[in-house]
C-alpha cells in the first residue's frame, strides 16, 4: 500500500483527494504513519515531569478554570440542578470575583433551554451532547433530529459521538458522512466529535479517527464520553494534539482538542497544559481550542487557587463541592 507523505507535508489537494470516495479515504487513513507507542508514551511521561511555580502556576490555574466544560449528564438531572451548575459556571468562587468563568456548561439536549436561559448574556457557552450519546447506537435521522432539537434550544456547541462499530469495521465512509451530516445540522453551533478512544483499541486507530473527524469538518476532537472506564490519558491527548497541529500546518485552519474523563486535580490539569504548549503550540492555550471535560477538576483548581492567593491551604469546606 502506498504511504501518505509525512503529515507536516500534506497539501490541500492531497487532503481533498482523500475524501473523494470511500476507497480514497481508506487509502489515506491506512497510509498515515504508524504511531510509535514507546516514543509517544515516553514523551508524554517526560513532559509530565515539568514543574511550574509561583506566578506561572497561578496563570495555569486560571487558564485551566477558563477551559472547563462544567458537565452534568445524568438520568436524574433536573432544571434546578442545571441552574445551580450554571450559577457555578458564572461565579466558580463567589468570594473571589476575579475567578474566571468556565468555558461552557454541557448538558443533555432536553436541558439545553434551561442552561441557555440561566447563562444568557454571560459569555459561558451551552454545549449539548447529541447523536444518541453515549453509545451512538441509533439511526442517522434520529441522531440528526437530536442535534436539530439541541440547536433549536439555543445550544452553542454540539458534542456528537462517532459510530465506533462502523469505524472498527472499517466503514470509514459511513462515519465520515455521518459527521458531515451532523456538522450541517449544527448550523452556526460548533461541533465536537467524540472518538471514545477507550473503545478504539490502538493508537493507530485514534490517529485515523482524529484525521477522519477533522476531514469531515469537526471543530474539536474529543477523547471520551466519560461513560466508559477508559477515558482521557496524556499519550492519547498528545496524539490528538499532533493531529490538530499537523492539520494546521497543512491547511492553515485551527481545530480544537478536548480530553474528557479522569482529570481530577490541578497537577494533572497543568500536565495537560504543558502538553498543549509543547505538542501543538501556545496558540492552543485558549478555551477556543482546548477544553477539559472534567467537572470535579474545578473544585481542586479553586482550592489550589485560594492556596496560591492566601498563602495557605484551603480545604473543601471553603469551596462549594458539587
Amino acid at each position: 500500500m502506498a504511504q501518505s507523505p509525512p503529515l507536516s507535508k500534506l497539501t490541500a489537494s492531497e487532503l481533498a483527494d482523500a475524501v473523494r470516495d470511500d476507497r480514497s479515504l481508506r487509502r489515506f487513513l491506512h497510509g498515515l504513519p504508524g504511531v510509535d507507542q514507546v516514543g509517544l508514551e515516553q514523551r508524554a511521561a517526560g513532559l509530565a515531569t515539568r514543574s511550574i511555580k509561583k506566578a506561572a502556576k497561578r496563570w495555569a490555574i486560571d487558564t485551566a478554570i477558563s477551559m472547563i466544560d462544567l458537565t452534568t449528564l445524568e438520568g436524574a438531572d433536573t432544571d434546578g440542578k442545571v441552574r445551580a451548575l450554571c450559577a457555578k459556571a458564572r461565579h466558580p468562587d463567589p468570594e473571589r470575583p476575579d475567578t474566571p468563568q468556565v468555558a461552557a456548561v454541557c448538558v443533555y439536549s432536553d436541558m439545553a433551554a434551561t442552561a441557555v436561559r440561566a447563562l444568557d448574556g454571560t459569555g459561558v457557552q451551552v454545549a449539548s451532547v447529541a447523536t444518541a450519546f453515549p453509545s451512538g447506537r441509533s439511526a442517522l435521522p434520529v441522531k440528526l433530529a437530536d442535534v436539530e432539537y439541541a440547536v433549536a434550544a439555543g445550544s452553542d456547541e454540539i458534542d456528537m459521538v462517532i459510530d465506533r462499530g462502523a469505524f472498527l469495521a472499517g466503514r470509514y465512509g459511513q462515519v465520515f458522512e455521518e459527521i458531515q451530516a451532523v456538522k450541517a445540522a449544527c448550523g452556526d453551533a460548533h461541533l465536537k466529535v467524540i472518538l471514545e478512544t477507550g473503545e478504539l483499541a490502538t493508537y493507530d486507530n485514534v490517529r485515523r479517527a482524529s484525521w477522519l473527524a477533522l476531514l469531515a469538518g469537526g471543530d474539536f476532537i474529543k477523547t471520551s464520553t466519560g461513560k466508559v472506564p477508559q477515558a482521557a490519558t496524556l499519550p492519547l491527548t498528545h496524539l490528538m494534539l499532533q493531529a490538530v497541529r499537523d492539520w494546521r500546518d497543512s491547511t492553515g485552519e485551527l481545530r480544537g482538542v478536548k480530553p474528557a474523563g479522569g482529570i481530577r486535580n490541578t497537577k494533572d490539569a497543568i500536565r495537560y497544559l504543558v502538553a498543549v504548549h509543547e505538542v501543538a503550540g501556545p496558540e492552543w492555550l485558549t478555551p477556543k481550542l482546548f477544553r477539559f471535560g472534567a467537572s470535579s477538576l474545578l473544585n481542586d483548581l479553586l482550592m489550589q487557587r485560594r492556596t496560591q492567593l492566601d498563602g495557605h491551604y484551603s480545604g473543601p469546606d471553603y469551596v462549594a463541592v458539587d
